[in-house]
């Protein structure tokens, strides 16, 4: 029975404030499975379990799915979508709201996350697990399109952000695959693309990856502000303070955030945290 069929059965309406789109076509749920690069050794974590299509496809190809899904309406839906599926379990929680130490020791060791994100709890999740966990190996994750330009951008380019910098100290991001709107029920107003991202030790020698990410966030707190004033402002240095440390990093004094690469914003971390300690 089609999906859109069995949720109809079910009685079941679309909450806007969920961004519920589920994925209706069995070419792009395999698509996805085999991207995600996982084996029958592998766990995942899935979030925004939906009516529990790519679940049942995850769970053909690993050990064990674990899925975080906020809405308990559902749960008549997968209890018949995930009929027969053993190695597969549904928390009927916000994710969000779920301690990163509880969702690791569910998923018992290291694990993917493999997800059809919900557009407005896209940048948290992401963020969630970058910065807080311990074994996440990496995420396969459908986002909005311009999200993954977002994720996958270079300094200088007008997609180019925090989210990105963030990301890149410790992670290599990359467009998979791009998705066109139709494949989803119901019909969103914008196209998808599927971004992979191998998590790995930080880079280019930072070792507070917690002071890193404040100077990124300090360096794009206003765009239009030169990288100086918004280091004063967010740390409260003086500007001879402020420049003194851009010049230390090797960073023009005129520079913006966004012209910063994620090895840039290392050296001004590494800068900037001296210039505090040593005050």
């Amino acid at each position: 029975m089609a999906i859109k069929d069995i949720l109809l059965k079910h009685g079941f309406r679309f909450n806007k404030k969920y961004g519920q789109n589920f994925i209706s076509d069995a070419n792009l749920l395999s698509s996805i499975a085999e991207l995600s690069g996982i084996t029958e050794n592998d766990a995942v974590i899935e979030i925004g379990v939906g009516a529990g299509t790519l679940t049942r496809e995850l769970a053909a190809r690993c050990k064990r799915v674990t899925g975080y899904e906020i809405d308990p309406k559902l749960k008549p839906v997968l209890e018949e979508t995930l009929s027969g599926v053993e190695n597969a379990v549904v928390v009927f929680k916000d994710v969000l709201s779920v301690k990163t130490e509880e969702i690791e020791r569910e998923a018992g060791g290291e694990y993917c996350v493999v997800a059809n994100l919900p557009y407005y709890i896209t940048t948290p999740v992401i963020m969630k697990f970058i910065e807080e966990a311990k074994f996440c190996r990496k995420l396969v994750i459908m986002v909005q399109e311009e999200v993954a330009e977002r994720l996958c951008a270079k300094e200088n380019t007008p997609e180019y952000g925090a989210i990105t910098a963030s990301v890149s100290v410790c992670g290599d991001a990359k467009i998979v695959k791009k998705v066109p709107r139709t494949v989803f029920y119901p019909v969103p107003n914008v196209d998808s693309a599927v971004v992979k991202i191998d998590i790995g030790p930080l880079k280019y020698g930072v070792t507070d990856a917690e002071f890193y990410r404040k100077t990124v966030r300090a360096a794009f707190s206003n765009r239009r502000k030169t990288l100086v004033n918004n280091i004063m402002l967010s740390f409260g240095l003086p500007r001879v303070k402020a420049e003194d440390v851009l010049k230390s990093a090797g960073i023009d004094l005129l520079a913006r955030g966004e012209t910063l690469s994620a090895e840039k914003f290392a050296s001004l971390s590494f800068a900037l945290k001296t210039a505090i300690d040593k005050n």
